[in-house]
């Protein structure tokens, strides 16, 4: 009788490898021979823009098991799909910011960021009046007993949402991208945090998490969302999203509500009568490193 001959195993395709490994995790996890069961079907997923809807549905459920788990208490995670005919944009009025930095920690609260080490996507700088804006001689780091001070003015900077983002076009795994309503999202489960996308990004708005964000379950914002502010993992990279768990149900951003003196206004860009577009047409208009041509959606202008 002939011996059954070895496999060649350089005749196995790519595709016929992954769909086993993919077999073989389903088959672990309906077998619930594991705790883990969770952590494979995380890891087995599909890119986000490929799930479909029971797919995404079961992601969702998986990712809310594990943050019950650990942090004990009931977090929903969410996956609210872009409007037609909506496409974000925000405005930023620095002759009325008073760089209180109340945006700062109402974003840090909103959106889960890590405390320790801390994360800010919000970065006031400050900067001299006399010679206007001068990304090189401002400061991040001010701490005067009040706010403003005399002869400065204040400057924040966080994601540019850009119309022609650079990071995108870095991304090695197709990480992140821009959603049809213009926010430029981040699937946390595909970053392999290789920070491409932080050395390409123009305003410094990409953040990598050096360890596993701290955060205080009495401090945890429930309400997330999967591309948005539900909590990140260790060694992956976030930003800002316009608090997509917040627009894309109909609220201003964390940022916008809070600013006590109203320097910040959100709307979309694609309404004639929305007050961005009112904005944009009738003030003096400054765009943050516009010679790069990535085509911001956030504005700066002056209104005194």
């Amino acid at each position: 009788m002939s011996q059954p001959k070895d496999p060649d195993w350089n005749q196995v395709s790519r595709r016929d490898a992954i769909k086993t490994l993919f077999t073989l995790a389903a088959a672990y996890t309906a077998s619930g021979c594991s705790r883990d069961a969770d952590k494979l079907t995380s890891f087995f997923h599909s890119h986000f823009k490929e799930l479909s809807p029971d797919q995404l549905k079961s992601n969702l459920e998986t990712w809310e098991r594990r943050y019950k788990k650990r942090y004990e208490t009931d977090i929903k995670v969410s996956s609210t799909p872009a409007k037609e005919g909506v496409l974000f944009g925000y405005a930023l009025d620095v002759s009325r910011c008073i760089g209180c930095r109340r945006c700062v920690y109402a974003c840090v609260k909103e959106n889960n960021q890590s405390r320790d080490p801390q994360i800010h996507w919000i970065t006031v700088l400050q900067m001299e009046k006399d010679k206007g804006i001068d990304l090189v001689d401002s400061t991040a780091y001010y701490d005067p007993e009040k706010v403003p001070e005399e002869g400065k003015f204040y400057f924040p900077v966080q994601c540019q949402q850009c119309e022609n983002p650079p990071c995108v076009k870095t991304c090695p795994v197709n990480a992140t991208w821009k959603e049809p309503d213009g926010i430029v999202v981040i699937d946390y489960d595909w970053c392999i945090g290789c920070r491409c996308c932080v050395t390409a990004c123009p305003y410094g708005a990409r953040h990598f998490n050096w360890t596993r964000p701290g955060l205080p379950r009495e401090d945890i914002n429930p309400d997330t969302e999967f591309l948005g502010n539900r909590p990140r993992p260790k060694g992956v990279v976030e930003k800002c999203t316009f608090c997509i768990q917040r627009s894309r149900k109909g609220r201003y951003p964390a940022c916008v509500e809070i600013c006590p003196v109203g320097a910040r206004k959100f709307g979309n860009l694609l309404d004639p009568e929305s007050e961005i577009r009112y904005i944009l047409k009738n003030h003096r208009i400054f765009i943050l490193k516009e010679e790069l041509n990535t085509q911001p959606k956030f504005f700066y202008y002056f209104s005194i």
